[in-house]
């Protein structure tokens, strides 16, 4: 082959890119997942939430054609990663939560070989490792060997080698542990722009910013089963509710205030150490219920905020009602 190949095709029903059906994997008595149903549009990232050990890196490993199945069907990019798993690692990059790099060799040295081992001849491997160089900002630090970069740099130079063949599906396992906040939200910004271009990217994370800022849907897993999915917000919805806090007026009472409020069908907390008073409501239209019961006994608020809950909430109450492995 004369030059590194363009993007290899991908063969899909619509814009299914990855696609797991009840998918399965035990180590002897040992059930790593346990009947796993995911799935991501071309152009989106899944992310995948779990504890340690909930089985987010073995359906990578499945998913990627490293580890086959015990039970179920999973295909990426339209190809059946048991029948058909040389087709699967054409189409896919993977960066690991570790370097994956060689340390004996400098940045650049490191994107030319892998173009090479794709089938690059000498003028394309180096055409394209500058590419990435340029991509990823480490032309300054290409003739250097990864061991001495920082842990954000050697980041982007895993991230740069899994695109060398010009995939269509990236995987992320945990790319941003041990990073600085600034190489996270480098490494976010890159990501964004790869998805922008219609790549799709499968992240796992313990990160609960990380997949609030870039999934496009997130499938939580727990002792190796999918305990919830959906979008961001979806989640939300499910186990969070919104609140609504009001300092009054320092003249008014608070009592007289949390009175007022429970007469118009809701229930305020008083918060006695920050002098505030929240309030759960179940819809936004709710905050004018409370400014006009505050108003009603001639009570102002001196401040008043609209709290929305985080996937954080989401995990943490999720995490609580789910099995831990054994």
């Amino acid at each position: 082959m004369s030059g590194l190949a363009l993007p290899t095709a991908a063969r899909t029903t619509g814009d299914i890119m990855i696609e797991a059906a009840d998918v399965s994997k035990t180590f002897g008595s040992l059930r790593a997942l346990d009947s796993v149903s995911v799935s991501a549009r071309r152009g989106t990232v899944l992310a995948l939430l779990g504890h340690n050990g909930a089985g987010k890196t073995t359906l990578v490993n499945v998913l990627t054609a490293a580890l086959p199945p015990t039970s179920g069907r999973a295909a990426v990019a339209g190809f059946d990663v048991v029948r058909e798993p040389r087709e699967v690692r054409k189409r896919v990059g993977l960066t690991g939560q570790f370097a994956s790099v060689d340390p004996q060799l400098t940045g650049r040295e490191n994107l030319v070989l892998l173009a090479r081992l794709l089938g690059a001849d000498p003028r394309s491997a180096r055409a394209r490792a500058d590419e990435l160089l340029e991509l990823f900002g480490l032309q300054k630090f290409a003739a250097r060997r990864p061991g001495t970069y920082s842990g954000g740099l050697r980041r982007r130079l895993d991230l740069a080698a899994s695109l060398v063949g010009h995939p269509n599906v990236i995987f992320l396992d945990e790319p941003t542990t041990g990073l600085d906040p600034s190489s996270r939200l480098n490494l976010w910004e890159i990501v964004e722009g790869l998805v922008a271009e219609g790549t799709t990217v499968l992240l796992t994370t313990q990160y609960l910013d990380e997949a609030d800022r870039l999934a496009d849907s997130i499938t939580v897993l727990s002792a190796g089963a999918v305990i919830a999915s959906g979008t961001s917000d979806e989640l939300k919805a499910t186990v969070g509710r919104r609140t609504v806090t009001v300092t009054p007026d320092a003249a008014a009472d608070p009592a007289v205030a949390c009175d007022a409020v429970r007469r118009a069908g809701l229930e305020p907390v008083m918060d006695h150490e920050n002098g505030t008073i929240v309030i759960v409501i179940e819809a936004s239209k709710d905050v004018a219920v409370v400014i006009r019961a505050l108003d009603q006994v001639g009570i102002e608020a001196a401040e008043l905020s609209f709290g929305e809950p985080t996937l954080d909430d989401v995990y943490l109450t999720l995490a609580n009602q789910a099995p831990r492995p054994s």
